[in-house]
């Protein structure tokens, strides 16, 4: 199933090189074209990679080998900044408020299958802005983080373990 998906670029990025080692998933709190409207307001400085709209259509907002301002003031696996080295993917709406919908888990695992292999993730560089900015961010609710590992486990199962003699 392929999901709609269009570009509304935003001014809020840096053109620096984005070493795309993992992703912060995101909730925007609000509506996917307000999302959309506020990424493209310079004063917001403020912006995702990607966000993803509750029947699953996503709007590119940065590009990949960009720096998008999403993490803000955030630390990683030992290292600060993590828009320097992580993608931002972000879900319309409020992940509290409302879960996240099946098509937009969809779309994000449509979205990830396009980066997982050729970046070679794993789930140790997935994460959410609450575990990458404690006490300053909250999203994603931790039940919908928890559906979204269990479906990227599901989607993108490690790779099984090779012997270790030649057969």
């Amino acid at each position: 199933m392929a999901f709609p998906e269009f570009e509304r670029l935003s001014p809020n990025r840096s053109a620096a090189a984005n070493e795309r080692r993992g992703v912060v998933l995101h909730h925007s709190q609000s509506t996917f074209e307000a999302t959309i409207a506020r990424m493209a307001d310079p004063a917001s400085q403020v912006s995702y990679h990607c966000l993803i709209d509750a029947d699953g259509t996503r709007c590119t907002l940065v590009p990949d080998e960009q720096v998008a301002w999403h993490a803000g003031v955030s630390e990683f696996r030992g290292r600060a900044h993590c828009n320097a080295f992580m993608l931002g993917l972000a879900f319309a709406g409020d992940t509290y408020a409302v879960p996240l919908s099946a098509s937009q888990l969809a779309s994000a695992l449509e979205w990830l299958a396009l980066r997982w292999g050729r970046r070679g993730w794993d789930l140790g560089w997935l994460t959410d802005h609450r575990q990458v900015a404690p006490g300053r961010k909250h999203d994603l609710n931790p039940a919908e983080w928890a559906r979204v590992v269990a479906a990227v486990r599901g989607q993108f199962p490690p790779p099984a373990p090779r012997d270790s003699f030649p057969g």
